[in-house]
This record gives C-alpha cells, structure tokens and sequence, in this order.
C-alpha cells in the first residue's frame, strides 16, 4: 500500500503511538528512572487558598533520612510545568522539589490583585508553599530553599521577607533568576538586607527585557548586561559592606562572609541570554545545582553540568507532532461516518491555475499586505489593549491583547477577500460554491460539530498523558500543551469568537482563494502560505533582538515604548502555530473542499492553548495592572 493512500486510520493509529513514546520517555526523565515519585497534589493553604503544585519525592527521601527541598516557581504568565528543567534536576540529586502554580497561574486559585503586595497573600503563594514543605516528614526543616524566575523571583525575595518576621524561619537558602538581587522593604525609602545568613545566588541575565537596569548620576540607565558591574550588584556580592570595605566582584564567584557565626553564601552569574530563555539554560541549572550542593550538601553527588532534563523536551515535543497529526487525522476519519460523509470531498481538490498577469499582482500583493499589516497592527495594538480598553468581563490580559489582534487580523482579511474577489477573482472564474467558500446551513453546522470533536478527542491524550505520567505536550515556550481545570474552558468560551474570525479567515483564504498551482508540487503554495503568516511576527522578534544584541538596549525601549518588551516575547507561541494553522488547514482542506473545518479547529485550538497558559485576574478594573 502507497503511503498517500494510507487510510487517516493508520494514522491515528501511528499518532497514538508517538503520543505513548512521548509520554513514556518524558515521565522515565522526569522520574529519574523511577526513582523519584511525582505527584501532582492540590491542597488548601495555610492562607485558605487552593493551590495546585507538582511534588518530586525522591525514593531516598524518607522520615528516618529527611531530605532538604527546594520550592519553585513560574514567572508571571506561565505555570509550573516551565519549571521542568530545575525540578527534573533538582529531584534526581536527591532533593524534594515542589513546583508550584501561583495564585492566578495554571490551575491555582486566582486572588483580588491587592493581595499581591499584601502580607496576607503569603508572597503570591510562594510562601504558602514554604509552609507546605515544612509540614511533609521526608523534608529536612533545617534545608528549605525557595527558587524563582522573574515573578517568581520576586515573590522568593518577598518570601523571605515574610520569612524575616518569623520567630523560626523556615527558608534558609534561595536561587533568584531574573530580578533584583535586593527588594525595597515595606517601607519604599530603604533597602534592607532581607536576606541575613540564608544562602543566595541571583541569576542576571545580559539581555533582561526588564530588569538589572541601574540609574547612573546623569539620569540615564545602564544596560542589564552591565549590571555586574553596577552598586546594586557589588553591594550584595559585599553583603552590603560600607563602602569604603567594598572590593570589586565577579559573577560565576561564589564569595562567603561569617554572620552570626554562620558561614553565608552570595554568587551572582550572568549568562548572555534573554529573560525567558533563561528558562531553558543549561548555565543556569549547572550553577544553581553546584551551588545548592554547596549550600546543602548534595544527597546524591551529581556534578551540575550534569543534565537529562533537554532529553524531556525531545520527549515532549515528540508528544506535540503526535498530538497534531491525531488531530488532523481524527478530523479527516470522522468523514467515513454516515453523519459527516457528506463532508467529505467527492473528488481530489486541485488548485487554482498558477496566477498570471494581474493575478500575480492580487496573489503576491495581498500576501504581502497581510504579513506588514499584521506586524504593524500588533505593535501598535498594545498600549490600547493593555490599557483600559480591557472590559472587566475579559481576565485575562494576554488573551485579550492577543485575541484583539487576531480578530483585527482576520476582518482585514476578510475584507481583503471580499475586495480581490469583486475587482478580480469573480471576472477571473472563482466559484465560491465549488471552492467550498459558499455553503449550505446544514453543511456548516456539520462541520461545526465534527470540528469540536476532532478537537476535544485530541486533548483527551493530554488529559490521559497528564493522568498516568505526570506529563504534557509541549517545546519549550513556543508550543505548550497541558491538562487543565474546567474552569479555564470559561476563560476559553469567552474569548473564542476572536481566534475563530482569524483562524477561519485564514482557512478560507489560504484554500479557497489562495490554493494555487505554483512549481510542479502542490507543497510548494502551502509552503508560501506559511511562510506569509510566520514573517510578520519574525520580523518583530528578529528586529526586537538583533538591535538588543548590538545596544544592549531592545527596539521597542529605543523607538517605540508604547509597545512594551512583553509583546514580542508573546509571539514566540505564534511564530509556531501561525504556519502549524495553515498547514493544517490545507491537509483537511484537501480531503474535504471545505474551509471552515480547518478554521473552527485551528481557532478553537489556539485559543484553548493560550487561555489555559497564563495569568487569570478578578477584580481589576480595566488598564490596572497587578
């Protein structure tokens, strides 16, 4: 049998396998073979909040042989499962990890934004988790740390501030990635040493789109990636000496000073990297392993160069080309039902003849429009959406800004079509009925509901990946796959419409309009039509870090800062599903002459990935930030 005649069956069937591998082989890396227990746990905190957290109990880990823990924590927009690369690691070297989700973050309890700054919200959770640690017997009480990145990072600072009004601490060592080394006290006019005789490394990276910037006497900043050179730097690396006992430091140092009799630790390293990659830096587990070892004595003697976690991200990401290719195939096999099998295309679909003369112009011109205007629309679209354009029925930030944008997007191109089709494509020949563009009621509703099954059958493998190995889909923080609570299919419904008026108009367009006969292979067009969709963005995130690389300083800080650093790191996601979407949609177009199959799963895929990835807010009035 010919591979093109491969029924969607034998597919689904090589879908399921690649899901299982993926899931297999993730769990055997994130257990260590086994030997560390995960456990995904809920629980009720000492604050009377529900949050949600992931447990690595290392089998040597017992009540008669107590092992040190270490707590950590996303940053802001991103859940626990971004922690993979330190708890993997930390767990296999014999610590008790506890990955937590803040409040508002995965599947946490989400708090009134008040409580962030509030004592009583435990430092976001952070210090909830703390607290929890202390309660499991297999836990040495005297060796907790707490690890963070970016918004993580600063609620570990508040944790031990927090920890300081303790009559006995509970944090005696803490791992803070991407934010200041030294927070500014209840009172907003004095820095305090916060962190007295607790173990600390501070990770500055030399491309933070946000932090490590140092005022200088002339008003002006200093860049991130010389804040090792800075005062705020040096002070703590002197553990606030006065200054005229100031010695200049460096980073990958790990420099100790007796206080109160107990030996103290301070490193600050300094990778040149971004804020986000620094999720996925193989530098900054190595040092934040070596020097937790040092710190606590390592359980088990494993060097920090020492690394498997990247061999979960191969595993996870197998588990993403798995999750895709069922999902196109259960789509495509449910037309062999007698409910839908008049869904299914009668004969091969051809494309369009290749475009001549003014053709050309339309086919190349709208392309390209659509590509700049897109880039365009979405710099300029973020200090509106961001602002207090935002109605309170909307929680989520990101959801709204990214969903604006794309319904933008898909109106432009819809009047794009409705524009090429009149002063072109009508006179030309284009049927809209044969195209599949032009269909009955009873057609669309089909194709609706055979959409949403296509769909939901899908995250069911996630569901049971989730269930029986602990572990998603997922590479990195360009695609991320992940179970999750009921109540993040609300966040979903509410803002639906926005991805569906995009992910549809790009269906229609890409097939109905745009499938057309270019080289001698059919490839060749849908190769186009994802190149156009994925450059805009690009071009973004490339202008963003290229000017970064050569100033120091990224391009929407020197020439548009409207446009906060936060909106291109959001394209990182897109970058991938915008060219996956019309991929997809060709592969269903093809078997089916219909469009809009393709669009409704696409559209309600993307938008479940982006709501149940990020931050949920209640009680913000619209354009306040937490």
């Amino acid at each position: 049998m010919k591979k093109a005649n491969r029924s969607p069956r034998f597919w689904i069937v090589v879908a399921l396998i690649i899901c299982l591998i993926s899931s297999v082989g993730a769990s055997l890396i994130q257990s260590n073979g086994g030997k560390v227990e995960v456990t995904e746990i809920d629980y009720i905190t000492q604050s009377g909040l529900h949050q949600n957290a992931m447990l690595l109990k290392p089998k040597t880990a017992t009540s008669e042989n107590p092992a040190p823990a270490i707590l950590v924590s996303e940053g802001w927009y991103n859940t626990k499962e971004f922690q993979d690369l330190n708890f993997v690691e930390y767990a296999r070297r014999g610590y008790v990890v506890l990955a937590i989700n803040m409040y508002g973050h995965g599947d946490s309890e989400t708090i009134e934004p008040v409580w962030m700054e509030d004592p009583l919200s435990n430092a976001n959770g952070l210090y909830d988790g703390i607290k929890y640690l202390h309660t499991l017997p297999f836990v040495d009480k005297t060796k907790v740390a707490v690890s963070g990145h970016s918004y993580g990072g600063y609620f570990s600072s508040r944790s031990c501030m927090l920890d300081n009004l303790q009559e006995d601490p509970l944090i005696s060592a803490a791992v803070i990635v991407c934010e200041e080394p030294e927070l500014m006290s209840w009172d907003p006019d004095a820095y305090v040493g916060m962190f007295g005789t607790r173990d600390v490394m501070i990770v500055t990276v030399q491309y933070d789109e946000w932090y490590h910037r140092v005022e200088q006497a002339d008003g002006t900043y200093s860049p991130a990636r010389e804040f090792i050179h800075q005062y705020p730097a040096q002070a703590f690396l002197n553990f606030y000496a006065d200054d005229t006992e100031m010695e200049v430091r460096d980073s990958y140092t790990i420099y100790h000073k007796e206080i109160d009799g107990v030996d103290v630790m301070r490193e600050i390293i300094n990778p040149p990297i971004t804020h986000p990659v620094a999720h996925f830096s193989s530098n900054v587990v190595s040092y934040s392993c070596d020097f937790l070892n040092e710190s606590f004595g390592q359980p088990d003697n494993i060097p920090g160069s020492s690394q498997i976690w990247q061999w979960k991200v191969v595993f996870n990401t197998i588990g993403l080309i798995g999750f895709f290719m069922f999902l196109i195939n259960a789509a495509l096999a449910m037309l062999d039902l007698p409910y839908f099998k008049e869904l299914k295309a009668t004969a091969p679909v051809e494309p369009l003849p290749a475009p001549s003369g003014k053709g050309k112009a339309w086919y190349w011109g709208g392309l390209v429009f659509g590509a700049v205007f897109g880039a365009v629309v979405y710099v300029l679209l973020y200090s509106w959406a961001m602002g207090g354009s935002r109605p309170s029925f909307f929680t989520q930030e990101a959801s709204w800004y990214i969903g604006t944008w794309s319904a933008i997007c898909g109106i432009a191109t819809v009047l794009i079509m409705i524009v090429s089709y009149h002063c072109y494509s009508k006179k030309n020949g284009l049927d809209l009925a044969e195209r599949g563009i032009k269909i009955s009621g009873k057609k669309l509703w089909k194709s609706v509901v055979l959409s949403l099954f296509a769909v939901f059958s899908t995250f069911s493998l996630v569901f049971l990946s989730d269930y029986f190995f602990h572990v998603d889909f997922r590479c990195w923080c360009f695609m991320t796959i992940r179970a999750f609570s009921a109540e993040k299919l609300v966040q979903t419904g509410k803002y639906l419409i926005f991805w569906l008026i995009y992910y549809i108009a790009l269906s229609v367009v890409t097939n109905g309009f745009n499938y057309v006969k270019i080289g001698k292979k059919n490839w060749i067009s849908c190769a186009i039509q994802m190149f156009f969709v994925f450059i805009g963005p690009e071009i973004i995130v490339l202008t963003q870090y290229i000017t970064f690389y050569i100033t120091g300083w990224s391009w929407t800080e020197l020439h548009f800062p409207a446009c906060d650093t936060m909106a291109p790191i959001w394209l990182y996601s897109i970058l991938v599903i915008l060219p996956l979407a019309a991929f997809v949609c060709r592969k269903i177009y093809q078997k089916t002459k219909n469009p809009y199959i393709g669009g409704i799963i696409m559209g309600v895929t993307a938008c479940i990935i982006t709501t149940t990835n990020t931050l949920t807010q209640i009680g913000l009035a619209a354009g306040q930030a937490w």
